[in-house]
């Protein structure tokens, strides 16, 4: 709530006592913005009056309006609709707010809470390069941060390197069998895209395989005994394909058996492993500097799992776990999850175990309050057992852990799959939306006679304002499609449309040189079009605490959109340099220098950079 909406509300409490003699609770004085089909700032609901005054709340209306006017100076007038009291803030308390906040430095960041919160996106496998679903993860966990550290908290950045599993030991397989010893140097290729091709490879001749499996005595006899009634040939296959894996496949014993060498310390199998994994890495960090983000921490699920195993040991001795041979297992049922699986029958670890074991290690090291795990939706019933085991565990950190569980990214002909090459690749994206920018820049030819170096630096924070702003202006729990075409486009809800209008107030004010900006003290009569900018700028910390609390930044990239688009209609409606007056001149300079600041910090809490020139 901000401060003047408190003010509001503390005087409607304080007109209740003085004119009804009720005692009115803040919920019960409700405040809110007015709807814009009625003049007025904000509205006062006066309906729960109606008991405590015995009157019509027209008239409850009248009366509060009149003691507001009278008892709060930032109330000009007012009027009532129905049990609606809309008032209307003085020009001079909007005037006000623009001359002491425009070099405020704190406007918008919050006091610090004392709060540490850890903030874990990105967590790629080192089998495969960073796709555009990556993407999206990044750059919800990147704003998520800086929207957390401007709310007053001490963020940790964390990322989690999944290094290991059967995922990993698919790529080392295909290398071992078809790469002949190749380098990404050699093949001069990113290490992570070497890599992830051997993925898709195995891929590609384990489909090969299983199709020829198909046409066997032993899968006819498989078919018989184990189909439903009524499934066809088809449909038992094709749902058959993991179970193939894990007991006929060659491919899959072979990459099984590498996944136990690997845990059983084979110094062969980790060389392969150390080199293959020091590629994607190196990849990835490539990758992340192109896309601006970093991290303070980054924990490899190698480094993490035994202490998993650990863990697991101590709830196997409080009985919160149970086991059947090798096999480790925990009944969710409460959760509506069942049995759930802690380390598999053949002894090696599962995703949970080595889940337990990194957030222990990360609260031990850090002591955060929160832990926010940013992981796709498809991953909402693992975390639901996660959160649950640690509860069960009595880990003092369990309670304050949350799953921003966002939605996955589709592509206009359907879902991405990694196993198929199917992927938007995050460098290819990254490369053709500069690539659409700088088409762009070339046909406007605004920014031609600047040295090339400078345009090229413009055109790049261009292109990745359309790729991030696209992603980022969807609220994070909505699956979305991305369509390359509408991620590039200059006009309309984008990221360089919210570039463009810094820059428009970046070029006014070097133009307007030196100027007085005392005079803007005298501006005594806001118009329409100042008040709705004022107004909107007056929003922006609630709108960084409401992204703050929610976990969203895309209330953050709306907000920068809305500033935009009403500075934009207000460059149009009215002069700023050849403004009717001097004290005009010197407001509106003002209140156009303050949007400048104020797009260019939302937008670096989504990780955008603002252009001098466009």
């Amino acid at each position: 709530m901000s401060e003047l909406t408190h003010k509001i509300q503390q005087g409607v409490i304080e007109a209740a006592r003085a004119l009804y003699g009720a005692e009115l609770l803040p919920q019960q004085a409700v405040i809110q913005p007015t709807r814009k089909d009625f003049e007025g700032d904000y509205t006062a609901v006066v309906f729960p009056l109606m008991r405590l005054a015995r009157k019509q709340p027209e008239a409850i209306g009248e009366e509060i309006g009149q003691w507001l006017c009278t008892h709060l100076e930032e109330v000009e007038r007012y009027n009532v609709v129905k049990g609606f009291l809309n008032l209307v803030i003085a020009d001079s308390y909007w005037n006000q707010f623009v001359r002491t906040q425009v070099d405020a430095t704190d406007f918008g960041r919050f006091p610090a809470s004392g709060q540490k919160i850890m903030v874990e996106y990105a967590s790629p496998n080192t089998n495969k390069p960073l796709h555009l679903g990556h993407i999206r993860n990044i750059l919800l966990g990147w704003s998520i941060s800086q929207i957390l550290e401007a709310a007053g908290h001490e963020v940790i950045k964390t990322q989690i390197v999944n290094d290991r599993g059967i995922a990993i030991c698919r790529s080392m397989v295909a290398w071992k069998r078809w790469g002949n010893g190749t380098t990404p140097e050699q093949m001069g290729k990113k290490g992570d895209h070497f890599v992830g091709d051997f993925y898709v490879l195995f891929s590609k001749k384990f489909e090969e395989e299983y199709a020829a499996w198909q046409q066997t005595e032993v899968a006819e006899r498989v078919f018989a005994e184990r189909h439903q009634e009524g499934q066809s040939k088809a449909a038992f296959f094709k749902a058959f394909k993991n179970q193939y894996f894990n007991e006929f496949s060659p491919l899959g014993a072979e990459a099984r058996e590498m996944l136990r060498k690997w845990e059983a310390g084979d110094e062969e199998t980790l060389r392969l492993w150390r080199m293959m994994n020091n590629w994607v890495l190196e990849g990835f960090e490539e990758t992340y500097r192109k896309l601006g983000v970093s991290f303070d921490k980054t924990y490899l699920e190698s480094d993490t799992y035994l202490l998993g195993k650990e863990i697991i040991e101590e709830g196997l001795a409080k009985g919160i776990f149970h086991k059947d041979g090798k096999r480790i297992w925990i009944d969710l049922s409460n959760i509506g999850l069942g049995e759930k699986t802690i380390i598999k029958s053949d002894g090696t670890s599962t995703y949970t175990s080595q889940d337990l074991g990194t957030a222990r290690m990360r609260y031990e090291e850090f002591g955060f309050h929160r832990l926010i795990y940013v992981v796709g939706d498809e991953q909402i019933s693992h975390f639901q057992g996660l959160f649950e085991i640690l509860r069960r565990l009595d880990e003092p950190y369990a309670n304050g852990l949350y799953h921003l569980a966002y939605g996955m990214v589709d592509l206009p002909s359907g879902r991405m799959k990694s196993r198929e090459g199917t992927v938007v690749d995050a460098d290819d994206l990254i490369e053709e939306v500069v690539e659409e920018a700088r088409q762009h820049a070339a046909e406007r030819g605004e920014i031609a006679e600047l040295p090339a170096e400078q345009q090229e630096d413009i055109v790049r924070k261009i292109g990745m304002a359309a790729l991030k702003f696209f992603i980022i202006k969807v609220n994070p729990r909505k699956r979305m499609t991305f369509d390359p075409a509408e991620s590039v486009d200059m006009q309309g809800q984008t990221g360089p449309y919210v570039q463009n209008a810094y820059v428009r107030i970046r070029s006014v004010l070097r133009k307007a040189a030196d100027y007085e900006a005392k005079h803007a003290a005298d501006y005594e009569t806001l118009q329409p079009g100042e008040r709705e900018l004022v107004k909107l700028l007056y929003q922006y910390p609630e709108v960084v605490a409401t992204a703050a609390r929610e976990y969203d930044p895309s209330h953050v990239a709306n907000y920068a959109y809305n500033l935009a688009r009403a500075f934009h209609k207000f460059y149009h409606d009215y002069p700023i340099l050849k403004a009717e007056s001097e004290a005009a001149r010197a407001f509106r300079l003002e209140l156009s220098r303050m949007v400048a600041r104020v797009l260019e910090q939302a937008m670096h809490l989504l990780g955008i950079e603002m252009p001098e020139r466009m």
